[in-house]
């Protein structure tokens, strides 16, 4: 027996198509769903759903399985045949973390959930604690970034369809590794989105950059939260996955009296309770907003942490001598790098040249571990024209610098696919929209973005290609070889330092000090137990040394102690403790 429930409020008749059978639903009840028991209908078996005088079938808003694609039909998932062995793991603090982002169709050359298994141990001995997973909801095409997808309960079948995902888990949770998934929320793809034939999913009395806004507030919109809560609890009840990163909080537009993502925070902390495990909410918001992360009873909406988009930028900035163009207009000096440090937040009430305005509000009083930080991620390489990272920006010893300055900041930090050992394989934007007119939009759009900034929009990758996906995948040859090598030798180091010290993660510390010189481009920054001296001025520079001469780690040779002065070469840095 198996009961099949549809949410669409304004239908006036609802069949089920199963097999060659059109079967009439009852409903709609008060509050819009249709229902429907039928006896002999069993997982594996494809089902879709008939809307009034529209013979088409559409496959279920809710569908746990879409193996055909998300055109196809769905088909029936029993979530209780999967066999974990997972009982007693318990995820790490988020404030012990170092998470690890992948996009699981360029993180291993197969580009699937399975293969990725293999790599694991791999992400032990680095040091990780946490992998998060790029989105792996079902969207439409051979391949994608996963941020556009439609069928949001269902697991994309190139990658393995949902019990490959729960594979992943498992493996990854008996190797200590707790796993994290990237969620959208915000909008639905271009292609294959059938949820408005079903209720008002979205509406057009507010505007995001994806169009209509997600309903979260109008008429309808108690069933619209309903979907989105369920689907989060889903991944972390059903797939045992460890917590989500909601992408883009920012787009959410939600004036009710209890904001969406208090209402998400405040189901998850109850499913925690109930299982007895440390699940995780992380927000990326560039809103500089101290809300996303206040606790609810301090009437904030309870996310653990967020995105620090500022420490990205302001380090980017100042490490990059090239043209400051988009938010990076807004950056750029040593100044912005220390208060980004010290305040987390740069943007903290105050003019923002980029966005003509006032933006954001003063973070202070916030633990600065409910902030995630990095130096790479995938839209800040991916949305790049060519996808270039920073190695190849900045070069190889300021990329040393920037990753040393992340593993010793005060906020949890992540890693992008590949960055580990300065990977030279680009990371793309790359799309697989299988209607030809959005196509062709995407890949010219694309180009004339970017003409905007003075390329030449036949140096600009072309996203509906299949190559741009291939040259996106990581050369996993290249770790052993040369300055690859060197620079993962130098990632562990830096990891088992922020795990040996205290100041770096398990207890709030006390708030970085930062001293620097803006025209000679030098800047320390005291910590707990440990100092940290870089120069990035054209010359040697010497400073006195009121803090401990033992030297923990180097980015590169270049470093000479004399009595109470140290010497550091252009673009070195050093950890002192």
């Amino acid at each position: 027996m198996h009961r099949f429930r549809v949410w669409a409020p304004n239908a006036q008749t609802m069949k089920l198509k199963l097999a060659n059978a059109l079967l009439a639903m009852t409903g709609p009840d008060k509050m819009g769903w249709w229902q429907l028991e039928v006896a002999d209908a069993v997982p594996g078996v494809d089902y879709a759903y008939c809307i009034d005088d529209d013979e088409t079938p559409y496959p279920d808003p809710r569908s746990l399985w879409q193996p055909n694609g998300v055109h196809g039909a769905s088909r029936i998932y029993d979530h209780s045949s999967f066999s974990w062995s997972d009982a007693t793991f318990m995820a790490p603090l988020l404030a012990d973390a170092i998470i690890y982002e992948l996009h699981i169709g360029t993180f291993i050359s197969q580009g699937t959930l399975d293969a990725a298994i293999g790599k694991l141990e791999y992400l032990v001995d680095l040091g990780i604690t946490h992998v998060e997973l790029m989105p792996v909801a079902a969207f439409a095409g051979d391949r994608g970034w996963g941020y556009d997808g439609v069928a949001l309960f269902a697991v994309y079948e190139p990658y393995g369809g949902p019990d490959a995902l729960k594979r992943f888990v498992d493996a990854a949770h008996g190797k200590g590794l707790a796993v994290l998934l990237d969620v959208v929320y915000n909008h639905f793809g271009p292609v294959g989105n059938y949820t408005g034939k079903f209720g008002p999913y979205l509406v057009e009395s507010h505007r995001t950059p994806w169009g209509g806004a997600v309903n979260l507030e109008d008429a309808g919109s108690c069933e619209v939260r309903r979907f989105f809560c369920d689907n989060a609890l889903m991944w972390l009840r059903d797939f045992h996955l460890d917590g989500l990163r909601l992408d883009a909080v920012h787009a959410f537009i939600d004036r009710s009296a209890i904001h969406f993502l208090e209402q998400l925070s405040t189901e998850v902390e109850s499913l925690a309770a109930e299982q007895q495990r440390r699940l995780t909410l992380i927000a990326e918001s560039d809103s500089n907003d101290p809300r996303v992360v206040t606790r609810r009873a301090s009437g904030g909406w309870g996310m653990d942490a967020q995105w620090s988009d500022d420490f990205h930028h302001a380090l980017f900035s100042v490490l990059n001598a090239g043209p400051r163009e988009g938010y990076y207009e807004d950056f750029g000096a040593l100044e912005q790098l220390a208060k980004a440090i010290e305040e987390t937040f740069v943007y903290d009430g105050i003019y923002s040249r980029y966005r003509d305005r006032i933006h954001g509000k003063v973070a202070k009083g916030l633990p600065q571990d409910r902030f995630v930080a990095c130096i790479q991620n995938h839209d800040q390489v991916g949305n790049r024209a060519i996808g270039d990272r920073l190695r190849q920006i900045v070069g190889f010893d300021r990329a040393r610098i920037a990753a040393a300055i992340l593993a010793t900041s005060p906020f949890v930090p992540l890693v992008f696919q590949g960055e580990e050992w300065a990977a030279s394989t680009p990371f793309q934007y790359f799309a697989d929209h299988d209607d030809p007119e959005m196509a062709r939009a995407v890949s010219n759009g694309r180009k004339e973005e970017f003409r905007a900034f003075g390329w030449d929009p036949r140096s600009i990758p072309d996203p509906e290609a299949a190559s741009t996906l291939n040259n996106s995948k990581l050369d996993w040859e290249e770790v052993s070889r040369g300055q690859h090598e060197e620079m993962l030798r130098w990632y562990r180091e830096l990891f088992r330092l922020r795990k040996s010290k205290l100041s770096l993660h398990g207890r709030p510390p006390r708030c970085p000090r930062v001293t620097f010189n803006e025209g000679e481009r030098w800047f320390t920054i005291e910590r707990d137990d440990l100092t940290i001296v870089c120069n990035l001025g054209l010359v040697d520079r010497t400073l006195a040394a009121p803090f401990p001469k033992k030297i923990l780690l180097a980015s590169r040779a270049g470093v000479e102690i004399v009595q109470d002065a140290i010497t550091l070469a252009p673009d070195t840095l050093i950890v002192l403790g």
